[in-house]
């Protein structure tokens, strides 16, 4: 079995593209995934699959998805050693005392043409920005509500992403732990 964690974008955002986490977390388990957890209601999920092609669980659960709720969000799927190779490959481990000011976005592929000069111009002086292969690392002390730069990462990387902020990696990757351990 393998540990795969589940970052769905877009979900109970605004009131729009509602999905409970008990709802969705008998959904996978009605596909077979076992040790289905969830962690808050903004679509964290970590489970054990005997898949070994991520693209595949990710096609999967995005179409479960659509047909019983009726939307379908991006999915990503990580296995845990990605997860655990993007925390400690961070480039601002000082930041992770405190964990709300620190955000990694996780996209499917690397970025081919990202414009980070873009980032730099928009970057506040309080604000570290690094790109590491499929993960972008943004520190914002000043709080990410007040990040320009935050706002345009995205269209910056042209490549689709979904950013957790450290508290929220960390906590996933407990789960994570947690559930493998019980296999």
């Amino acid at each position: 079995m393998i540990t795969y964690i589940c970052l769905l974008r877009g979900i109970n955002v605004g009131g729009n593209n509602r999905l409970p986490m008990k709802e969705l977390r008998s959904l996978l388990e009605n596909m077979d995934l076992q040790n289905v957890q969830t962690y808050i209601q903004s679509g964290n999920v970590v489970f054990l699959s005997q898949e070994q092609d991520a693209a595949v669980l990710s096609a999967e659960i995005s179409a479960a998805i659509k047909d019983s709720f009726g939307f379908q969000p991006q999915v990503l799927i990580l296995t845990g050693e990605e997860l655990a190779a993007a925390m400690t490959a961070n480039p601002f481990p000082e930041a992770e005392a405190e964990p709300k000011s620190l955000h990694l976005y996780f996209m499917a592929s690397a970025p081919k043409n990202p414009d980070l000069a873009a980032l730099e111009a928009l970057r506040q002086e309080s604000e570290r920005f690094q790109l590491r292969d499929r993960v972008f690392y943004l520190h914002a002390p000043d709080g990410i509500g007040r990040s320009k730069l935050a706002v345009k990462v995205e269209k910056a990387l042209a490549e689709p992403a979904t950013a957790r902020n450290w508290r929220s990696v960390d906590k996933i990757m407990s789960l994570a732990q947690e559930i493998s351990c019980r296999f």
